[in-house]
This record gives C-alpha cells, sequence and structure tokens, in this order.
C-alpha cells in the first residue's frame, strides 16, 4: 500500500523524539485508511527480554474521508530498552505494523519492532566535548622534539629517517620480535599545540602512551610510567596544563581488556624480573588472568599470545584501575577513551564511570563500539553503555560507514535515514558528543580510501602499503574535501586522525601510522580544515542543535541543523558533473564560497557547501 500508517521519526507519529527517561509520558498515533474498517488498535511493548504487554489505543479523530487516527500514551518506568509494534483488529483479520525501512512501519507481522531507549533522568555528558573538535594522535609518529630517547628493558628500532615507510618484517613463526620507532614523544606534541589549535581542536586524543614493547603500546607493560621513549611525567603534566591555556584536554587512551605479556603484570620474559603471573602462582596479578593449563595456556586477546587478556570483573584489578585512572587525572588527563569497550564487562564499566567522574564530571569516557551502540549485543548479553552509567560516547563508526559509501560509491539514498537512526536511538546528550571520524590508527588512510578503487586486499606479510597515482590522490583529496565538510557539521564531535588534514596516505597497519609530514603539507586541504574548525567555532547550533534531513538523492545529501537561532544546511554534491540545488528557503549565506541567488544553489562536481540562516 502507498501510504505509511508509522513513523517513529515524526512527532505526530511519536512523541516526544528519539530516545526518552522513566517517567516520560510517550504518545504514539498511527494512521490507517478508512476503508480498513478497523475495530480496534493497540500498542504491543515488552521489555528487553519481558513479556509484552498490549496497552488499548483510542479512536482520535478523522482526517479528511481517507484516513482515520489512533493514538495511546506509555509511560516506561525504567532505564533499557523497549521494543514495540501495534496490532490492528476488524471484523474480519487481525494484523500489526511492524518496522520496515528505518523508521517506518507497514502493516504486516514480518518486520522488526520498533526500539524505545529509555535512559537515567540524571544523566549528563560534558558540555566541553559538545560542538568541539578532537584530534587524534599516533604519539611516535606526530613530531619528535629531539630530544634524546634514554634507555629501558626493551628492544628498540630508533629511526633516524623521519618519514620512512614504517617496518613491517615478521619472523619466521609470523611475529614481530622488534619494533621501529621514529621517537615522536610528548614534548613534540607540547611544541605543535598552536597548530593543533588552529583546526579548532578543544579534545586531544592520544593513542596509549603507557610503557609498552610495541611502538602502538596496546602491549601495555605498566599503566602507571609513561613510555620512557615519550618522555615522563613531568612532559606529559607541561602538556596537559600547556594545552589547558589553549582550551585543548587530553583524553588517553585505556587498554583494559588486556595487558602485553612482556609486562609487569605476566612477566612471561622475566623482562621484570622473577615476579608476574606467568612465573608465580602466588603472584598478586596471577588472579588477573585465566590460565587453563599453568603457566603456559591462558586466555588471550582474540587469541594473540603476547596479549593475555585479564578477567575485568577481579575486584583486585578493578581496584589497581581506578587507582591507575586517579592518578593520571591528578596529572592533567581530561578524559579516556576505552579500547575494545564491548569486551569490558558491566561491573568494570560501571566502577570505571564513578571514579573518572568522581575526579572531574567533565571527563568524557568515550568507548571503542563498532555498532549501534543501544542496542549491542556482546557476548551473549545486551549491553547498557548508553543508560547513563557508563560511556558518554562512542567511536562512531555508523556515521564513518555512511560518509565513506557516499563518498566512494556516491549512494546518496538512505544516508539521512542512517544519521537519524542513530539520533532516535541515542540519548540526545549522547549523539552531542559522539567521536565521529572518518578514519583511525585502524584504517586504512581516508585519502587512500577514498582515491584507490582496486581495494585494499593483501596477506599477512604483503600488506597493503597505500601507494597511489598522482591522479588517484587528487580523487582521494576531491572526496576527502566533500565528506570531511559532512563529518563537521553532522550530529557529534569530529575527530581528525593526524596528518588526514595534511594529505598523508597510507594502507594498512602500520603504513596508516606514518610520520607526520612537517613542512611538506598539503597547504590548500589544510586551509580547508582550518575552515571547517572556524565554522564550527564561530556556530553554535554545532553544540547541540537538531538534525533535519533535507534530501538524499541522484548523488546529492542535504541535512539542516537547527537550534540557538541558526540554522546551518549543508548540501553535497557527489556528482561527476555540477548541479544546481534548490533550496528549502531564500536567505542563507554560503559559509564555503559558493553561489547562491535566491533559492538556488550552485555547486561544482564533488563539492560541498555550508551554509548559514539566522533565525532569530
Amino acid at each position: 500500500m502507498d501510504f505509511i500508517p508509522y513513523n517513529s521519526r515524526l512527532t505526530y507519529h511519536k512523541s516526544p523524539f528519539g530516545a526518552v527517561t522513566p517517567g516520560t509520558e510517550t504518545v504514539f498515533r498511527i494512521v490507517l485508511p478508512r476503508n480498513f474498517m478497523c475495530t480496534g488498535c493497540a500498542l504491543r511493548i515488552h521489555f528487553d527480554g519481558e513479556d509484552s504487554k498490549d496497552y488499548t489505543m483510542q479512536w482520535e479523530r478523522m482526517e479528511g474521508d481517507s484516513e482515520e487516527w489512533w493514538r495511546v500514551s506509555f509511560t516506561p518506568d525504567k532505564t533499557g530498552l523497549y521494543y514495540y509494534r501495534f496490532v490492528l483488529y476488524n471484523d474480519f483479520s487481525v494484523n500489526e505494523i511492524s518496522r520496515f525501512d528505518g523508521s517506518t512501519g507497514r502493516i504486516s507481522a514480518s518486520g522488526a519492532d520498533f526500539q524505545l531507549t529509555v535512559y537515567d533522568k540524571n544523566f549528563t555528558t560534558p558540555d566541553g566535548l559538545k560542538g568541539s573538535v578532537i584530534y587524534q594522535i599516533f604519539p611516535d609518529r606526530f613530531c619528535f622534539s629531539g630530544k634524546e630517547k634514554k634507555k629501558d628493558v626493551f628492544r628498540r628500532k630508533l629511526r633516524t629517517d623521519w618519514g620512512g615507510a614504517p617496518d613491517w618484517m615478521p619472523d619466521a613463526s609470523g611475529k614481530i620480535t622488534e619494533y621501529d620507532f621514529f621517537g615522536g614523544d610528548i614534548a613534540g606534541i607540547t611544541s605543535k599545540l598552536d597548530y593543533i589549535a588552529s583546526l579548532g581542536t578543544g579534545y586531544i586524543y592520544l593513542n596509549p602512551i603507557f610503557l609498552a614493547q610495541s611502538n602502538h603500546r596496546y602491549d601495555t607493560a605498566d599503566y602507571e610510567k609513561i613510555d620512557t621513549l615519550l618522555g615522563t611525567e613531568r612532559d606529559f603534566s607541561t602538556l596537559c596544563k600547556k594545552a589547558g591555556k589553549l582550551g585543548i584536554r587530553i583524553i588517553l587512551d585505556g587498554v583494559f581488556s588486556h595487558t602485553g605479556a612482556d609486562s609487569k603484570y605476566f612477566n612471561k620474559n622475566g623482562t621484570f624480573g622473577a615476579g608476574g603471573a606467568f612465573n608465580d602462582k602466588n603472584s598478586p596479578y596471577t588472579g588477573w588472568y585465566r590460565f587453563t593449563d599453568y603457566p603456559e595456556k591462558y586466555d588471550c586477546w582474540w587469541g594473540v599470545d603476547i596479549l593475555p587478556e585479564i578477567d575485568e570483573e577481579c575486584d583486585s584489578f578493578i581496584e589497581y584501575i581506578g587507582s591507575v585512572l586517579k592518578k593520571w587525572q591528578k596529572l592533567g588527563a581530561g578524559g579516556w577513551r576505552l579500547d575494545v569497550a564491548d569486551e569490558l564487562p558491566d561491573k568494570f564499566l560501571d566502577s570505571l564511570r564513578e571514579t573518572v567522574k568522581e575526579q572531574d564530571p567533565e571527563a568524557p569516557v568515550i568507548g571503542e563500539v563498532w555498532e549501534d551502540a543501544s542496542n549491542k549485543i556482546s557476548y551473549g548479553k545486551r549491553r547498557r553503555y548508553l543508560t547513563g552509567r557508563q560511556l558518554d560516547s562512542v567511536m562512531n563508526y555508523p556515521f564513518a560507514d555512511a560518509l565513506l559509501l557516499f563518498g566512494i560509491n556516491g549512494t546518496a539514498e538512505g544516508f539521512n535515514d542512517k544519521i537519524s537512526e542513530i539520533c532516535e536511538n541515542y540519548p540526545k546528550c549522547v549523539v552531542d558528543c559522539l567521536m565521529n571520524h572518518i578514519g583511525t590508527h585502524d584504517t586504512c588512510r581516508v585519502m587512500n580510501r577514498l582515491g584507490t578503487l582496486d581495494g585494499f586486499e593483501s596477506d599477512s606479510i604483503n600488506r597493503y602499503r597505500g601507494e597511489m597515482t598522482n591522479e588517484e590522490k587528487a580523487r582521494g583529496k576531491r572526496l576527502l574535501k566533500l565528506i570531511s565538510s559532512m563529518q563537521f557539521t553532522l550530529p557529534g564531535v569530529p575527530s581528525i586522525y593526524y596528518g588526514d588534514e595534511a594529505g598523508i596516505t597510507g594502507g594498512v597497519d602500520p603504513f596508516n601510522r606514518g610520520c607526520y609530514p612537517w613542512g611538506m603539507e598539503d597547504k590548500e586541504l589544510l586551509s580547508h580544515y582550518r575552515l571547517l574548525g572556524k565554522i564550527r567555532r564561530e556556530h553554535p547550533v554545532f553544540i547541540d542543535g537538531d538534525f533535519v534531513p533535507v534530501s538524499d538523492m541522484l548523488g546529492c545529501v542535504a541535512y539542516e541543523r537547527c537550534g540557538r537561532g541558526e540554522k546551518i544546511i549543508t548540501v553535497a554534491n557527489r556528482n561527476e558533473n555540477a548541479i544546481t540545488y534548490c533550496l528549502p528557503e531564500e536567505g542563507f549565506i554560503s559559509l564555503t564560497g559558493q553561489k547562491v541567488s535566491g533559492r538556488d544553489l550552485y555547486l561544482e562536481p564533488e563539492t560541498a557547501a555550508i551554509l548559514y540562516l539566522s533565525c532569530d
């Protein structure tokens, strides 16, 4: 049939929009054709994992001669997920309205249930993060201060060819036993704070800085010490203080699901003396790990034996990590990003949030979750990351996937629906804090993903390194400017992976972690990013403005952000030809230099426009 009986994102069908708190009266309304001869309707709703209950809907009114409206209100009484659909009765049959195509319903029982997220009424997220910009740094590859590096307990290959290709050479068994280091350090980051601030940055997210054998440092050896190649606690405190004067906070990477086998806790190789869980059953750390045949067989992160997995529900581990969090926040850390947050149990996350917020309520807690974090199931259990007692935000892979699909394939259809789905499922205070990246240390460089059409398949030895032709680089740059304009205007907080703004290219790990090209930046691309940062700083709508879809078809996407007395509309033309786009109303002024005549916006091929309209 050609009508939509229910759309969960329209407020005359469901009010208020999106996630709610317990005790919030939520009104549901369906629209039915008169010739359906409906004699009764019900809202069938159930709390996640519990039995459903029907709530009788009331006939409300006729709309013309062909439609009738039915209405019911429901007030949730606890946090979590409620799932619902509608049941329709007439003299001949019983039918249901279930979810198809995102937010819309059809008269059919074969679709999915709709989701209603209910979160704690006292849940708040850091105001400072909203409307800001995050800059992600892989510390070894950002900037070398020139300070001499001290020797430590690990074998290190120190490079002197800043900008050279990262090494990738496993041994005969496929393992890397020696890592290369280019010398990037904390003092180097401090020396570049003015540059980082010029991008509109309010937060610097550092990949791990704690002592570890590898250059990526996700194999923590000591949570209480900064890696000697990066500097000292004094260097870290200096960074935090100088960054704070520029309005920038430092977010640290917490790797708490596993440690390194070569760590003071596990100490498989004896690097840290005679103790450690691997060598001493009576070690205070032994209870942190799961041994199946002591000491040689133990649980590992994804089967990688150099990364023994932690039992994060162990009380002594939780207590210890609490002391670690307190130490680094006292030294100046302004927030935490949690590696593989979906592998951290509720008990651990509850305790971590409480500890972090006791030190500083404005310190963000951001989780690495690759899917919709509102309904994620991990290890057979529904997670409650975003209901108020765990995370403030997540790394927003659903947005990244939508942006990259649009940039690579020009697929506009469904773009706004993907954005709206997250806005609907997440609490508004989370939406405003989402970490919106388009590339990280875990992915190929965004220039490569956009500009290279052959894909990135390679075996474990012959990894894709990221070589690009000049034509591919030009294409990647055009499309990066296009989707970064969208990234900076969507709900949430744009996150720049260091060097993307300078035109860095690179393939899979470790070639996506090259050195920042100081003095050889792509000046045009850098100016583009600085303009985007300036636009965000000057327009408060990006703090918490609503997302309003306008259109997404035929290679063109448009949406508005509305609030705080202004509207910003972004129009992105992915087509290989110029277009003239008809704006929703007159009066928009282009912030990115395009020509506007009345309601007509002229857009060159593969470009985006950001336009402003005052609503005062």
